[in-house]
This record gives structure tokens, C-alpha cells and sequence, in this order.
């Protein structure tokens, strides 16, 4: 059981990765953005790309590939998000839907549907003796790094100034707004923060899963859902439900297989009908 819930705590870095990037961007622009899985992909297929073609390694990917894919997320709000946002939230919805299918499309043209190898760094390669069981070293770096990134990102918001106008920005715009704060200055940076989280999370999936085009579009099904369990804009919620939801997914996987892949989504509906703004989200007043 214990191995178990480690394989589920591995699995929640993941959520909780993208879960975090997902909430900061939704807090402060309200856009779904759907193409987060798409971003998710591109960080293990830039990987891939950089090994393959320029021998690159997993080190310096680990580095580059968040930053470079900050900067197209600064870049995509400067261009489109921005124009959409004080319309509908369904253009954005949409505009980001759209924009996953394309970056999909241009990936699997370019390298077809297969898998593609990335091998895991070679101090990395081996397993850890955790006591009661031995479990590959890998894994433990990649909880590690969440686990380390998360707390960074919580000591950032939390413990300087800057920090909090960012959280206030996000948890309470309107209010932020009325104190004298200009909310949008802080929009293009937050945006290519939570694109860069996506894209640290494929760099660090590139050794452990399918480096495919299609990686991140099941993926992110998930993640929307660990977001609404966390509640819409809670950045510690979002990171707690990423976590719980890879517990609870990994269990029960192994203990109930036939509600394996409905399991996250029943408990969804649970909380929701418990608390409709999630476990850590606000009630909105009426």
C-alpha cells in the first residue's frame, strides 16, 4: 500500500504542476485555458528535439524549455489573449481549444503518432532504498522538483511583496483594482509563469511517459477536474487536490480497477455537490 501511494504522489506532482499553472492563470485572467495540455506536450517534445537534433541534455532542457515556452506564453497573451479577455469567457475557451488542435496537428505531421524515446539522465538511471521498499530514483527527483517548485512558488506569493499584489491580483481583482494596483501589469508574466509550469512538467515527464502528441490531451481532462476539486483561482488548493487526486487515483487503480478511470471524476462530483466552490475555493456572494 505504501508503494502504491508513492506511485500516487509521483503521479499528483504532475497534477500539481499543472494544476498551479492552470488556477494562477484563471485567477488572474478567468481564461480556461485549454491549451495548458498542449503546453505540457510541447515541454517533452522540445526535450525530445533538443536531444535529439542538438544534443541537448535533460539538465539543460530542465532550465531552457520552462523559459522558452514563458516567453510564447508572454508572447500569446500579448498578441490574443489580452484581446479576448474583456469579452465573453467562452472566446478564450475557445481560442485556446482551437489552439491546442493546432499545435497537435503541427506536431504530428512533423512526427507522426508514435512514441518517441527519451532516456532517463544517467544519475538518475538507477533505484533508492526508501526502507520499506526500493523505488527508482527518477521518481523521487520528480516529486522532489515538485514538491521543491511548489514551495518556491508558496514562498514567492506568501513572503514578499511582490508575491502578494501577484495573490491579491489573482484571489481578489476587483478589490486589488479599487485599491490602486494595476492588475494589468502583472497579467503578461503571470500567464508565461503558469505556461512555463506546464512546460516543466513535460520536461520532467519526458523520461517516465510517452513523449507522444497526444501526452497531454487526456491529461488535462484530469487536471480541469483537480482544479474545481481544489476550487477555481485557490493556488494551495489546486496543489493539494493535484497530490490528493494522485493518491486517490493510484489506490484505486490498484484496489478497485474497474472505477479507475471514473474514480477522480465521481469524487469531483462528490465535492462539488458538497461544496460547489470547491474544497478550498470561495463561495461567491449573491
Amino acid at each position: 500500500m505504501l508503494q502504491q501511494a508513492f506511485n500516487g504522489l509521483v503521479g499528483g506532482a504532475f497534477y500539481a504542476l499543472l494544476a498551479l499553472g492552470l488556477s494562477v492563470i484563471f485567477g488572474m485572467l478567468g481564461v480556461v485555458n485549454f491549451a495548458h495540455g498542449a503546453f505540457y506536450m510541447l515541454g517533452a517534445f522540445t526535450s525530445y528535439v533538443l536531444l535529439d537534433s542538438y544534443g541537448v541534455n535533460f539538465w539543460a532542457a530542465l532550465v531552457v524549455v520552462p523559459v522558452a515556452l514563458g516567453v510564447v506564453g508572454i508572447v500569446l497573451e500579448r498578441l490574443f489573449i489580452r484581446r479576448l479577455t474583456p469579452l465573453d469567457p467562452l472566446y478564450n475557451f475557445l481560442f485556446t481549444f482551437g489552439l491546442t488542435l493546432i499545435l497537435q496537428d503541427l506536431v504530428k505531421r512533423e512526427y507522426g503518432v508514435q512514441s518517441q524515446p527519451y532516456p532517463r539522465p544517467s544519475a538518475l538511471s538507477g533505484t533508492l532504498d526508501l526502507g520499506l521498499f526500493t523505488y527508482p530514483a527518477y521518481q523521487v527527483f520528480v516529486l522532489g522538483v515538485s514538491v521543491l517548485v511548489c514551495l518556491l512558488v508558496w514562498f514567492v506569493l506568501v513572503r514578499t511583496r511582490v508575491g502578494m499584489v501577484v495573490r491579491a491580483a489573482t484571489e481578489r481583482p476587483e478589490l486589488t483594482r479599487a485599491l490602486g494596483i494595476d492588475v494589468g501589469r502583472w497579467v503578461t508574466p503571470v500567464f508565461g509563469f503558469g505556461i512555463a509550469l506546464a512546460g516543466l512538467a513535460g520536461v520532467l515527464a519526458a523520461p517516465m511517459r510517452a513523449v507522444n502528441p497526444l501526452m497531454g490531451a487526456d491529461l488535462i481532462i484530469v487536471v480541469f477536474a483537480v482544479v474545481v476539486i481544489g476550487g477555481l483561482g485557490s493556488l494551495f488548493g489546486s496543489v493539494a487536490a493535484g497530490f490528493t487526486i494522485g493518491l486517490v487515483s493510484a489506490l484505486g487503480n490498484y484496489y478497485v480497477p474497474a472505477l479507475s478511470q471514473t474514480l477522480v471524476f465521481i469524487l469531483m462530483a462528490a465535492v462539488l455537490l458538497w461544496r460547489p466552490a470547491g474544497l478550498f475555493g470561495r463561495e461567491e456572494a449573491l
